[in-house]
């Protein structure tokens, strides 16, 4: 089997963490690296959280990248209160050693993206792209396929009326992203809300792969009952909503959806609180098919 390469960029995070796993264990992609960004945790603890992951699936060879520590311009703002104190739902898994720095995201994706043909799935904010862009344009336009857990069309936000939180924590980096890829006269894959809400790890689930695999199960029990107790509280849902794994499970098969693609006059708008960015060119993924925004 060819394997597909990726790189996953993204802000562990108790989502981000189960996209990892699912990742992990896909025979179907090989992952050259992870890449850290500011979101849900800080760079920081996204790193740590990373290399916590990566040795519960015994795939400490992975080799794991911080990058940028605060959007592009505006504040940061972590999604602690969502993912707990520590990032993976106040389990406090203990650290991991290792794992030199000797180079950063943006210059670790430059390189792979130069060296050969690799796809990349962004599951947190886009401020590492956005630096890619600034820094390597050459390297950004290779990248194979961009699948971004981002974004909501049809939906209400999560941190606004309409904003979710990837995309509102860095507005500028989203926006750059997707005009680059635009004038590039490149597409974006993107798993919005409206359709990662319909995706709930519920407690029936959760016993059921324990059932299938105890360690596994357990461990995922482990990081998300934060995530079941604040889905509860403020959505009042059983269960947890888990973005993140979409995206990695749609870049798995989305070749076997790519007939119900079909153009229509939507218009994709992402909130700024007191900015607003109009996508021009973008991949919206529905239930029932992929909506395709033309320039």
């Amino acid at each position: 089997m060819n394997k597909r390469k990726i790189i996953i960029d993204c802000d562990p995070g108790i989502d981000d963490s189960l996209a990892i796993m699912l990742a992990l264990t896909s025979p179907e992609i090989e992952v050259l690296g992870i890449t850290i960004v500011c979101g849900n945790s800080p760079v920081e603890m996204g790193f740590e959280n990373a290399k916590k992951i990566l040795k519960q699936m015994n795939r400490l060879d992975v080799p794991v990248y911080m990058g940028e520590p605060r959007p592009l311009k505006r504040d940061y703002v972590n999604a602690l209160d969502t993912h707990g104190a520590d990032g993976l739902g106040e389990s406090f898994l203990p650290e991991v050693p290792g794992y030199q720095q000797e180079i950063g995201a943006v210059d670790f994706l430059s390189k792979a993206l130069i060296k050969e043909k690799v796809s990349v799935i962004a599951l947190g904010p886009m401020t590492n792209l956005a630096r890619l862009i600034q820094k390597a344009p050459a390297a950004f336009d290779q990248i194979e396929e961009l699948v971004s857990m981002g974004g909501s069309f049809k939906s209400h936000g999560n941190c606004s009326p309409v904003a979710e939180y990837n995309y509102w924590c860095d507005p500028d980096a989203a926006a750059l992203v997707y005009d680059t890829l635009h004038q590039n006269g490149k597409m974006i894959h993107m798993i919005g809300l409206d359709v990662t809400r319909k995706i709930v790890l519920t407690p029936t689930l959760l016993e059921y792969i324990c059932r299938l695999n105890k360690e596994t199960g357990e461990f995922i029990r482990k990081i998300t009952k934060f995530y079941f107790d604040f889905h509860w509280e403020w959505e009042h849902i059983i269960g947890c909503v888990i973005n993140d794994p979409l995206a990695v499970a749609y870049f798995l098969f989305f070749q076997y959806i790519s007939n119900k693609i079909h153009s229509t006059d939507l218009l994709l708008i992402t909130d700024y609180f007191r900015q607003k960015a109009f996508a021009k060119s973008v991949f919206s993924v529905s239930i029932q098919s992929i909506h395709v925004i033309p320039p």
